[in-house]
């Protein structure tokens, strides 16, 4: 009998002692994790910058460690990355999460309030991944035309617009015109009938539109151009278009491992607005400085690092 009751302290003291060491190969003595947080995004201007944003506010604010990698790909390849922990953290957007990764269905009660709180729910329980506070901007599809023009022609909204689109040349790039929800959803719901319209590159669509080649484009709401071409997006009065509300993922075990950070990202909810992210896609886009500088620049500018 006390041959047993040393053997099993023995098992019992290893047991210990193999978790203490598991423990130690994940945390610090400062009880800090010793790997870092991998922040990745998709490959194109505004998930190169939202990343270093993220991360550069963390390792400000708390005592983590941040790992960008940058354009990982698109939804589908990031929704896996984080199922199989591969990175940590990445933006999306509220309609991107309902159409394309819950395979759901937008409501015609529907708000951008239950659009997130419906990607919020099922995420976390279908992968055990967490939706945390939208960052503030929508980056949803738009209708645009220069501002000069939208006052000459008296239009505010797309409803405004439909009304004399006969007079107006329209310009889209062709996955736009092939889309069952773009050009025909566009028509169908405001009943557009311009009187031409032409295919167009989405590098040339917005100096088509500056030279007075066409009347009306479209667009993304937080699309660099706007802002530099001093374009005005029509308001989509007949809420045409879901809402695409930029917020970052993160996994549930990444959260248990490091404690402030959902509290950190938090944070950064409603700090960014479309004409704020359309300026900082616009100085990567247009002036070809780094998605690192840019993001450093507009959280010291905004107070949010010193």
């Amino acid at each position: 009998m006390k041959k047993l009751w040393v053997t099993v302290s023995v098992f019992i003291l290893l047991f210990a002692i193999g978790c203490g060491k598991e423990q130690n190969d994940q945390t610090g003595e400062s009880g800090v994790p010793d790997r870092e947080i991998v922040i990745s995004g998709k490959k194109w201007t505004e998930q190169y910058i939202l990343p270093h944003i993220l991360g550069k506010y963390i390792e400000s604010k708390t005592d983590y460690q941040v790992e960008v990698k940058e354009g990982l790909g698109p939804t589908p390849i990031l929704t896996q990355a984080l199922k199989d922990g591969d990175i940590d953290i990445y933006v999306d957007y509220t309609g991107t999460g309902l159409l394309t990764v819950l395979k759901g269905n937008l409501k015609p009660e529907d708000t951008k309030e239950t659009v997130y709180e419906r990607v919020k729910t099922e995420y976390k329980k279908q992968y055990n991944l967490v939706w945390t506070q939208p960052l503030g901007f929508n980056n949803t599809n738009a209708i645009t035309l220069r501002k000069e023009r939208a006052t000459e022609l008296g239009v505010e909204t797309a409803s405004d617009l439909a009304t004399i689109s006969d007079q107006l040349t329209f310009g889209a790039d062709p996955p736009f015109f092939e889309r069952e929800d773009g050009y025909k959803s566009l028509v169908k719901t405001y009943g557009f009938k311009f009187k031409d319209t032409m295919d167009l590159d989405t590098n040339i669509k917005y100096a088509a539109l500056n030279e007075k080649k066409v009347d009306v484009i479209n667009a993304f709401t937080t699309d660099g151009f706007l802002p530099r071409f001093d374009l005005k997006v029509v308001k989509d009065d007949q809420n045409l278009f879901p809402p695409y509300y930029a917020a970052p993922i993160v996994r549930q075990e990444t959260l248990d491992q490091f404690p402030e950070l959902e509290k950190t990202l938090n944070e950064l909810a409603d700090k960014i607005d479309e004409n704020t992210m359309a300026k900082l896609n616009a100085r990567v886009d247009i002036d070809r400085e780094s998605p690192d500088k840019v993001a450093e620049e507009f959280l010291k500018e905004a107070g949010l690092i010193q």
